[in-house]
Parts: structure tokens; C-alpha cells; sequence
């Protein structure tokens, strides 16, 4: 990681013996400067590559199929995501595709793949999801408008990621906001999951004042390097512990409501954060008050409800600041689907981890909240 770092790349194809690589990549980016230098230092090493943008927000199955295709016709021996979560989670698909075969619905669910995926070296370009060193990856199933979540706790983290602010300078300023408050999110949720530990709970502590401290400089500046480093590290640190922990009612409601009205996913969960944030509370004050001292609030005299209190406050601040829409009809979302959509958050069973057992009329009443 650092300013620069993409530079690496040279050694690690070295490492990999690659001769013919697969590069998923951001269609934003394929006449950036960035990616000009990183084929810059592919071609120096000898490098073949056949390079895949056809990748949309919160891919398909179809798209992953499609890259894979490109991949396989191409017989790469290793893999380059240059993107965001969604560029990575496709490279990590064809990667588990080219290796076990079938199709990438055979693998939702957890440790659902043996062998491991072709070598993926990414390098993320917005901090948000943290795919470079989670666990999951996470693709659409059309057919069934559901999100599949592909889990491998050992086997799906990329074997090198690269953390380079330079690969954020031209994201623009709304995918800056909402990929970062995923990444606070995964931060966040973890912390309070009903399945922490004392390692995860420093982790995500750390990442949690990383992010908070850092998302308006950098999505007031995507130039600013410091910033940007700064959120890369944090949303990583939370992409390493969700796995561990899983998350909570905010990823659950996302799920539902991207699928449903196809916003993406970041957006989702800057949309749901306020209202659950306020209803977990409850569950451990304890810890919201933590995290209020890791938002910067001065709050470490004040009796525990209140402090857990200004957490709830810190996080409807920084959704304000960062110009996230106020409520889920501002961005097309309708009344309609809440009955169904409150029925599959109840199946999802988030209550594994989420702080505050929760109903189906618990999650309709969070939707209307939301609303």
C-alpha cells in the first residue's frame, strides 16, 4: 500500500510466472492515465492480457459468464481487477469459474468450492466494499432478482492486493460517498455483530476512525492522497473482519432494496444506516458509545445512553454532509414491495449477528422509517 504502490505489479507477475492474464477492469478507466501505466509495466513484463469491461453495478451471472468465457479463450493463468467492488467480486467469479468449472450459482453459500480460483492481483479503485481481501463476492442472479453471496473465507481474498490512492483520483464524488459509507458500514456493523471478538473489535475500531475522519476530505477531493490512503486502509481493515462477524440489518435491508430497484449497493446502505443505527442502539449502548469516540464526538465523560446516543447523531451528520438522499422514496424506491421485502430480510436470518433480534414487522416498520 502507499502512493505509487501499483508499481508493484512488475514483481508480482514475476512471482506468478504469468505470461497471459485476465484484466477485469472499470470501463471508466480503460483511457485513464492509471491504467495506461499499469499496461505500461504489464507490457515490460511480457505480459498478454485480454481485458473485460462489460461490468455493471452489482454484476450478473450473465456477465460473469460472458468474462469468464473471455478468460478462458484467452488461457489466462492468472487474473487483474482494476475496479470497484463490483469489478473484483466479477474477477473473483471467473477466477472460482476457471478452476472448479460449472456455473457461478453452484457456489453460493459458504466453503461451497474446493480448489482454488485462478491467482487475482487487485487493485481497488473506490473504498468501499473491501472485496480485495474479504472473503465473499457477491452476483445477481437476474433470473430470481436475488443477490447470491459466494463464500470462501480462505480461498476468495484476492493473493495480492494492491491499496494505491492514485487508482482514486477519478472516481467521481457520489460513488466516493456512497463506496465509503459501505466500507464505514462493514466497519460498523461489525463491531456491533453479536459475533465479535476482542481482535475484530480493534480492527474495526481502527477502521471506523480511519473512515469517519477521512470520507469528507476525500469526497470533497479525490486528489487528496492522504485521505484517499487513509480510507483504502480502513475500508480493507473492515473487508478482513465482516467475514468473522457478519453484518447486520443494514446489509440486510440493502440486499433486498438494490435488487428490488436497482440502486447500487453503497447507496442502498447509506439509505437504511440512520434508521438502523437508531434501532440497534439499545442492544449494547456500550459500544455505540465506543464508536462515537472513534467519530471524533468528545462524549468520554457523558453517561453511556448519551454517548451512544451522539453515535447515532456522528452518522446522520456525516449522511448529510456527503448529500446522500434523505429518505428511500427520494431515489424511486415504493411502499409496495415492503411486505415482500420485509418477509425475505426475516429469511435472510441476520438475527445470527444483528445486536437486536428483529421481526418481519420490525423490518416493515424500519422500511416505513426509511421511507
Amino acid at each position: 500500500m502507499g502512493v505509487g504502490a501499483s508499481e508493484k505489479i512488475s514483481e508480482i507477475v514475476l512471482k506468478l510466472a504469468c505470461r497471459r492474464m485476465f484484466v477485469a477492469l472499470d470501463a471508466a478507466l480503460l483511457k485513464s492515465e492509471f491504467y495506461a501505466q499499469i499496461q505500461t509495466l504489464l507490457k515490460a513484463a511480457d505480459v498478454q492480457s485480454a481485458v473485460f469491461t462489460e461490468i455493471e453495478p452489482d454484476p450478473s451471472a450473465h456477465t460473469v459468464q460472458k468474462a469468464f468465457e473471455v478468460c478462458q479463450a484467452h488461457g489466462a493463468t492468472a487474473i487483474l481487477a482494476i475496479g470497484g467492488g463490483s469489478t473484483i467480486d466479477v474477477a473473483k467469479a471467473v477466477g472460482i469459474l476457471a478452476t472448479n468449472g460449472g456455473r457461478i450459482h453452484d457456489y453460493e453459500g459458504i466453503d461451497k468450492f474446493s480448489l482454488a480460483p485462478l491467482p487475482l492481483i487487485a487493485i481497488p479503485t473506490t473504498a468501499g466494499t473491501g472485496s480485495e481481501v474479504s472473503g465473499s463476492c457477491v452476483i445477481t442472479d437476474t433470473e430470481k432478482n436475488l443477490k447470491m453471496s459466494i463464500r470462501h473465507a480462505a480461498l476468495n481474498p484476492a493473493v495480492f492486493a494492491i491499496l494505491d490512492p492514485l487508482a482514486l483520483r477519478t472516481v467521481p464524488a457520489h460513488v466516493a460517498a456512497h463506496s465509503g459509507i459501505d466500507a464505514f458500514v462493514h466497519a460498523f456493523e461489525s463491531y456491533v455483530s453479536l459475533q465479535t471478538n476482542l481482535i475484530t473489535d480493534a480492527i474495526n475500531l481502527q477502521a471506523i476512525e480511519l473512515l469517519a475522519s477521512n470520507i469528507r476530505p476525500f469526497v470533497a477531493n479525490r486528489g487528496n492522497l492522504e485521505a484517499g490512503l487513509n480510507m483504502l486502509c480502513g475500508s480493507a481493515l473492515a473487508g478482513m473482519t465482516f467475514g468473522q462477524t457478519g453484518l447486520g440489518n443494514v446489509h440486510c435491508m440493502a440486499r433486498f432494496i438494490g435488487a428490488q430497484f436497482h440502486l447500487s449497493h453503497g447507496l442502498s446502505n447509506a439509505l437504511c444506516l440512520p434508521h438502523v443505527a437508531r434501532f440497534n442502539l439499545v442492544a449494547n449502548p456500550q459500544k455505540f458509545a465506543r464508536v462515537a469516540i472513534a467519530m471524533g464526538r468528545p462524549v468520554q465523560q457523558w453517561p453511556t445512553l448519551d454517548a451512544a446516543q451522539a453515535a447515532v447523531q456522528a452518522i446522520e451528520a456525516m449522511c448529510l454532509d456527503l448529500g446522500i438522499p434523505p429518505r428511500l422514496r427520494d431515489v424511486g424506491v415504493t411502499e409496495d414491495c415492503f411486505d415482500d421485502m420485509a418477509q425475505l430480510c426475516t429469511q435472510a436470518n441476520y438475527n445470527r449477528w444483528n445486536p437486536r433480534h428483529t421481526t418481519t414487522a420490525d423490518f416493515r416498520a424500519l422500511f416505513e422509517k426509511a421511507f
